[in-house]
């Protein structure tokens, strides 16, 4: 049985990842600041280990006190997967710096500081680190929050040199349109839907379950071979080189 640690784990991607190791018999631990969306997890999975701490990742207090919590036995798996755009318009040139600040904290900083203080915990060799980046960081889109996806990116590149002696892979998802999630409208699906899906090579709308199964290899023994990438998970929606 692995420990696992899966930020943003309340909903969307993170419950499915959450949910998807859970069923494999590991020790999940989800993290997110709403506590009623984490505790409905833990509520529809009895039988499983799920373990939910409220927290919000963007304080470092906060982030402090939940390592401790986290920390007691080593951490095999971390899923950096908490973000997300706000949803405001500024009135003003300052209105524009405070989003592009807690922009920046929720989506790149968050993670930062959380594998910061959980290296040290991490199993070695064997640990797994993988980020929830987006196409976004390729491509552009959501202004402030796409400089914090390309951010995860470069920073996952570092940590993997980091990790690497250690037997520690660090590997990020960059995922497309990915339906189903509360990213969107309360349906789960974009406004723009039949035009996202029809720009994939497939035809169809990312799900969750799709994230989760890139991240289940990547956390596998079997990828002990691959760190240091950065992989598009879009339905061809934007092709890799």
């Amino acid at each position: 049985m692995r420990r696992v640690i899966v930020t943003g784990g309340g909903s969307g991607m993170g419950r499915a990842i959450a949910e998807r190791f859970a069923r494999e018999g590991d020790e999940v631990h989800i993290l997110g600041r709403r506590a009623e969306n984490l505790e409905r997890v833990v509520a529809d999975h009895p039988a499983l280990r799920i373990v939910p701490l409220s927290v919000d990742l963007t304080d470092e207090d906060a982030v402090l006190a939940a390592v401790e919590r986290l920390s007691v036995e080593p951490v095999d798996v971390l899923v950096n997967n908490a973000g997300g755009i706000l949803k405001e318009t500024p009135v003003d040139l300052k209105g524009t710096f405070d989003i592009y600040r807690r922009t920046i904290d929720a989506n790149l900083l968050s993670a930062m500081m959380l594998t910061q203080a959980l290296w040290p915990h991490l199993r070695r060799p064997g640990g797994r680190v993988v980020n929830i980046s987006s196409i976004a960081a390729h491509r552009g889109g959501g202004d402030a929050y796409a400089a914090a996806k390309a951010g995860l990116c470069g920073w996952g590149l570092d940590l993997a040199r980091r990790g690497g002696p250690d037997g520690i892979t660090v590997n990020t998802l960059t995922p497309g349109y990915v339906q189903e999630t509360e990213f969107f409208t309360k349906e789960g699906r974009s406004a723009r839907h039949d035009r996202l899906a029809a720009e994939t090579m497939v035809g169809r709308a990312g799900t969750p379950d799709d994230i989760a199964a890139a991240v289940g290899f990547l956390a596998s023994p079997e990828a002990g071979w691959t760190t240091g990438q950065v992989i598009g998970v879009n339905g061809g929606a934007l092709p890799g080189h």
